[in-house]
């Protein structure tokens, strides 16, 4: 950002659009008497108080209620206050005007926030679980958000930054103290301590995994020959009828999208055109795109027709899919096959028999979705995480494996331990680049 810190912000913090009540905020420095400008009085410490808001001539702007947060016991660290008047978006932005007249500049996107951690009230993790709590689509999801922002995933990552500053210390004393006869690293058992470390950092990668996906849901992408029900899968999961179904092969010619929840995860559903030869331009357009689903997509259901099998058409399509995508094999139509739902591996891959007419068999179907995405349980345990944090917790992993490979040579384990620890106080911010703050409150509201 260009600006100083120093400067006093403003920005409505309540959604565009009329509503009931409407709040403005104000963050800087010496706001008593900016109060006192806007109000012709002085605000009381976390009390509220009705009052007029006034233009510069005496004019009331609106009627409403005043609260001063003094630092350093506000949201942002600084002073802070919040104006609250009737939601109407004319009287807001008269409010706001008043406001910039009186010395204050608009917050650019995620300031406050960005100030909050400036100030040290919440680190990086704190403040990206703030942008979290606001996009949370799942109930579950506005949960695991809310237990990052109160700083539960923060605390996991400092106990093990903590964790592996005494395993440094015990290294790089080794490093030290040569000639000692006491051998640091065997008298408090440091490869023990380094591989329940390890263990620690594994179990909260699986946790942050999962609540990744809870973050921006699942990618399940449909795909098949013509006519073996990937449409009436679609409608079957989303409940309701969201693509035409007919006997008629090549229906469906563009992508059909559809989001649902399983268990609380955002799951998105793509139906695609079926796979096939054709001389039809539109229809080949339409396979075209679907290529490109598939080499977005988290899990790929390839639809066969449980009455014929797998037939040599079906296994060119799968020859033909991306090895790093999950991949299950749903036979449908079980129903007129005469056979009973069921799971079963054939040539290590997940096979679902099941009925998207009857939806025999789609619980089945449900289940393997969360087990692809690391889902246990009701999520209580789950921590909302981005991509930069599985790639900071990777990066851990990967260098906490190597020293306890390089145990032997301590100079080689002390520097992948301090490359393991620098990646994990990035995630809260401790080792931080401008340049990614600047992209990260970026993204946030206005106001916010």
């Amino acid at each position: 950002m260009a600006f100083l810190a120093t400067d006093t912000i403003a920005a409505i913090a309540t959604a565009s659009g009329r509503g009931g009540i409407g709040v403005v905020r104000v963050s800087g420095q010496a706001l008593r008497s900016f109060a006192q400008h806007l109000c012709h009085r002085t605000p009381l410490p976390r009390r509220a108080t009705m009052t007029e808001f006034l233009a510069a001539d005496g004019s009331p702007i609106d009627q409403g209620i005043l609260l001063y947060f003094p630092a350093p016991h506000s949201f942002t660290g600084e002073d802070v206050l919040e104006l609250q008047g009737h939601g109407g978006p004319v009287v807001m932005q008269m409010l706001l005007a008043r406001c910039i007249e009186i010395g204050a500049r608009i917050a650019e996107p995620g300031e406050f926030t960005r100030r909050a951690f400036l100030n040290d009230k919440i680190d990086l993790a704190q403040a990206e679980a703030v942008a979290d709590l606001i996009d949370a689509t799942t109930t579950v999801a506005a949960r695991s958000a809310l237990r990052s922002l109160t700083g539960e995933f923060s605390r996991e990552v400092h106990r093990l930054v903590e964790s592996m500053t005494g395993l440094r210390i015990l290294v790089e004393s080794s490093l030290d103290f040569p000639d000692e006869e006491i051998d640091f690293l065997q008298e408090t058992d440091a490869a023990q301590q380094l591989r329940v470390l390890r263990k620690s950092l594994d179990e909260l990668r699986a946790r942050a995994r999962a609540g990744s996906v809870l973050r921006s849901g699942l990618q399940v992408v449909l795909t098949g020959l013509p006519n073996v029900g990937k449409s009436s899968l679609l409608n079957r999961l989303a409940g309701e009828e969201r693509a035409i179904v007919t006997e008629l092969p090549g229906t469906t010619r563009d992508a059909v999208r559809e989001t649902i929840q399983v268990s609380g995860i955002p799951v998105h559903i793509i139906d695609t055109a079926g796979l096939r030869d054709t001389d039809d331009v539109v229809e080949r357009m339409g396979m075209d795109r679907t290529w490109q689903e598939i080499a977005r997509a988290d899990v790929v259901l390839q639809l066969v027709d449980a009455r014929s099998g797998i037939t040599p058409a079906d296994q060119a399509i799968a020859a033909r899919l991306p090895g790093k995508v999950e991949r299950i094999v749903v036979e449908n139509k079980c129903d007129l096959a005469s056979k009973t739902a069921q799971r079963f591996m054939l040539q290590g891959r997940v096979h679902l028999l099941l009925s998207a007419r009857t939806g025999e068999g789609v619980d089945l179907l449900h289940d393997e979705l969360l087990r692809v995405a690391g889902w246990h349980g009701t999520g209580e345990d789950v921590l909302l995480a981005r991509e930069r944090h599985l790639v900071a917790l990777d990066l851990a992993a990967e260098k906490s494996a190597l020293a306890e490979r390089h145990l032997g040579q301590l100079e080689l384990c002390a520097e992948e331990l301090r490359l393991a620890q620098e990646a994990l106080s990035g995630i809260t911010g401790e080792f931080t680049a401008d340049d990614l703050l600047g992209q990260i409150f970026s993204r946030f509201c206005i106001g916010k």
